[in-house]
C-alpha cells in the first residue's frame, strides 16, 4: 500500500478534477436509494388503491430523480476518466524519462520486456484503480451505508438477515483475496517474460530465419505464453468462484426478506411496496459487498503494479550529473588516466587495466586488438556510458565525472557498433542529433559519410521514409547514415565503435580520405577490425587482454610492437590468400 500511495501522488495535481467525480457519484448514489422508496409509495399508494393521481404524481417523482441522477452519473464518469487519464499521462512520462535517464547496466537489469510491461499494463492497472477509486468505492460504500438504513428505517427485522449474510459474505472475500493476492505479482512477472520473447523476436527476425530457428522460437514463446496463461487461469479461477457464492448468498438474503416480509404482509403489520423495496436495498448492500470485494482484487493488482512502478521511479541514474557545463579553453582531447574498467553487478576481473595514453586535438587515432580485449569499453567511458572503476577520464582536461551529462555528449559524435535508426526520412534521420542543422549541411554530412550517391538513388531522395529499425536498407547504408548523423552534429570529437565493418575496402578508403580531408578539426578515435582500415591514423593504440600495449604510428608499431606485427601479418596473409 506505501508504494501505492507514492504512485498516487500523481493524482494531486488534478485533486480538484479528481474531487468532482466522488461529489457527483453521490448525487447518483443519492438519487438511486430514493427510487425503492418512491416506488414502495407508488405500488402501497397507487397500485393497491387504484389511485391515478398518486401514480402520475410519484411516477413524475421517480423520472427527476433518475434523470438527475443519470447527470450526476454522466458527470461523475466524465471528471474521473479525465482525473485518471492524467494521472497515468504524467506517470508514464516520469517513468520513461526515468528509464531514459538510466544507465546501459540498469536497463539491463530490468530487461526490455519488463520496462516495457511496467509503463503500459502497470500503469494501465494502476490508472484503472484510480478511476474505480474515484467513482465504485464512492457508490459501493454509499449504496452499503444507505443501503442498511432505508432497510432498518422500513422494518428493523430485516437487519437480522445483514446480521447473518454480511460476516459470512466478508469471509469468503477474504479467503479468496488471501489466496489470490500473490499471484498478481506473479502474473506481471509472466506478462514481461512473454514481452521480452516477444521484442527479441520482433527485433531479431532476420536472425532467427537465417538459422531456421522458427519451430524452437515459437516453442520458446509457447512456453512463456502458457506459463502466462497458467498463473492467469489460476488467478481466474479463484474469482469465478466469488462471484457465485456471493450471488447464492444474495439470492438466500432475497427469500429470507420475502419470507419475513410476507409474513408481516399477512399480520397486515407491513405493506407489500415496503417489502419490494426492503428486497431492492438488501440486493443494493449485498451487490456492494460484491464490488468491495472486486476492489480489494483491483487494489491488491494496482499495489502489485505501483509496486513494479515504484522500482522504475526510484531507480537513481548511476551516472550523476557533474556541474560544469562545458565551457573550457582546451578543446577535443581526450586523455586517459590510471584507468581500471570492470563491468558493474558482474563478478569478474577488470575489463580494462591500468590504460594511461592522451588523444591530441585534431588527431585521428585508431584502437585495434583482438575481440574482447576492451575496445568499445574503452571508448565507451568517454561518453560516461559506464564510469571508469579506477583512474580518470580527462575530456577537454575536465574529468568526466565533473561534467553535466548532456554537456559532455554534445561534444561528442559517437557512432555505434550497431546502426540504430528511427521511423523517420532519411533527412530527420541524419538531423536527429543536431535538429538545427541546415539542409546543406545535412547534404554535406551524408557526402562525407558516402551515403549521398545511394541516398540520392531512392525516388524521394533524402524525403524517402525509413521502414522500422531501417530494415529497408543494407547494413552498410545503415552504418553510412549513422555516420552521416554523427558528422552533421559537428562535434568536436568524434568516435567510431567498429562502425564501418560493413563497407567493403572502396567505400571505406573513400570514407577515410572524406574524413580527413573534411574533419581536420576534429578529434577522430576509430575501433576497427581491419589494419587497412587505421594504418592511416596518426597512432594507433593497441590493446591486448585488456591493457595498452602500445600507442604509435603504424611505421612505429611495424619496429617495436610484436602484438600489432602479429596482428598485420595474419591480415595481410589472408588477404594474400583470398586474391590467391
Amino acid at each position: 500500500m506505501k508504494t501505492l500511495t507514492k504512485v498516487l501522488k500523481y493524482l494531486k495535481k488534478y485533486w480538484i478534477i479528481a474531487a468532482l467525480s466522488p461529489v457527483f457519484m453521490i448525487l447518483e448514489v443519492s438519487m438511486d436509494l430514493l427510487l425503492p422508496d418512491l416506488m414502495s409509495r407508488i405500488v402501497d399508494e397507487g397500485v393497491l388503491p387504484g389511485d391515478m393521481n398518486v401514480i402520475f404524481e410519484v411516477g413524475m417523482r421517480m423520472l427527476i430523480v433518475a434523470i438527475v441522477g443519470c447527470f450526476g452519473g454522466i458527470l461523475s464518469g466524465i471528471f474521473g476518466t479525465t482525473a485518471s487519464q492524467r494521472f497515468s499521462c504524467d506517470l508514464r512520462k516520469d517513468a520513461f524519462a526515468r528509464v531514459m535517464k538510466m544507465s546501459f547496466q540498469q536497463t539491463d537489469s530490468f530487461t526490455t520486456g519488463s520496462l516495457v510491461t511496467r509503463l503500459t499494463n502497470d500503469i494501465t492497472a494502476c490508472q484503472d484503480f484510480v478511476a474505480m477509486a474515484l467513482r465504485m468505492m464512492v457508490r459501493t460504500l454509499m449504496q452499503f451505508i444507505g443501503g442498511i438504513y432505508m432497510v432498518l428505517k422500513i422494518n428493523v427485522s430485516f437487519g437480522l438477515i445483514l446480521l447473518v449474510m454480511l460476516p459470512i459474505q466478508l469471509v469468503i472475500i477474504l479467503i479468496v483475496l488471501k489466496k489470490g493476492s500473490p499471484l498478481f505479482g506473479i502474473v506481471q512477472s509472466k506478462l514481461d517474460r512473454v514481452n521480452s520473447v516477444v521484442q527479441e523476436n520482433v527485433t531479431g527476425a532476420r536472425v532467427v530465419k537465417a538459422y531456421t530457428r522458427e519451430d524452437y522460437e515459437i516453442n520458446r514463446f509457447s512456453a512463456a505464453n502458457n506459463e502466462l496463461c497458467a498463473t492467469n487461469l489460476r488467478v481466474q479461477k479463484l474469482m469465478a468462484l466469488l462471484m457465485p457464492i456471493l450471488s447464492v448468498l444474495m439470492n438466500a438474503s432475497v427469500i429470507a426478506v420475502i419470507f419475513i416480509g410476507g409474513k408481516q404482509v399477512e399480520a397486515q403489520s407491513l405493506e407489500v411496496g415496503r417489502v419490494m423495496a426492503a428486497i431492492t436495498y438488501i440486493t443494493q448492500i449485498l451487490m456492494s459487498m460484491m464490488m468491495i470485494g472486486m476492489m480489494f482484487q483491483m487494489v491488491t493488482r494496482a499495489s502489485a503494479s505501483a509496486k513494479r512502478i515504484a522500482e522504475v521511479l526510484d531507480t537513481e541514474p548511476a551516472i550523476k550529473d557533474g556541474g560544469f557545463g562545458g565551457e573550457t579553453e582546451e578543446r577535443g582531447t581526450v586523455e586517459f588516466k590510471n584507468v581500471s574498467f570492470r563491468y558493474p553487478n558482474v563478478h569478474a576481473n577488470n575489463v580494462l587495466n591500468d590504460i594511461t595514453l592522451k588523444v591530441n586535438k585534431g588527431e585521428t587515432v585508431a584502437v585495434l586488438g583482438a575481440t574482447g580485449c576492451g575496445k568499445t569499453s574503452l571508448v565507451s567511458l568517454i561518453a560516461r556510458f559506464y564510469d571508469a572503476t579506477e583512474g580518470e577520464v580527462l575530456v577537454d582536461g575536465v574529468n568526466v565525472r565533473d561534467y553535466d551529462t548532456a554537456a559532455l555528449r554534445k561534444k561528442i559524435g559517437f557512432v555505434l557498433q550497431k546502426s540504430e535508426l528511427f521511423s523517420e526520412t532519411i533527412e530527420q534521420n541524419i538531423r536527429w542529433g543536431s535538429s538545427d542543422s541546415t539542409d546543406e549541411e545535412v547534404r554535406r554530412a551524408a557526402e562525407i559519410a558516402q551515403a549521398s550517391e545511394f541516398i540520392e538513388s531512392f525516388t524521394d531522395g533524402y524525403k524517402d521514409m525509413i521502414t522500422e529499425k531501417g530494415s529497408s536498407l543494407s547494413g552498410g547504408q545503415k552504418q553510412r547514415l549513422s555516420i552521416a548523423r554523427a558528422i552533421a552534429k559537428k562535434p568536436e570529437i568524434l568516435v567510431f565503435d567498429d562502425s564501418m565493418s560493413a563497407l567493403d575496402l572502396s567505400t571505406d578508403a573513400k570514407l577515410q580520405r572524406a574524413l580527413r580531408e573534411n574533419l581536420g578539426g576534429t578529434t577522430v578515435i576509430m575501433i576497427a577490425q581491419r589494419v587497412a582500415s587505421v594504418m592511416n591514423a596518426d597512432r594507433i593504440a593497441v590493446i591486448d587482454s585488456g591493457r595498452l600495449v602500445a600507442f604509435d604510428s603504424h611505421a612505429n608499431l611495424m619496429k617495436s610492437c610484436e602484438v600489432y606485427r602479429d596482428i598485420y601479418s595474419s591480415q595481410m596473409r589472408e588477404g594474400d590468400e583470398r586474391v590467391g
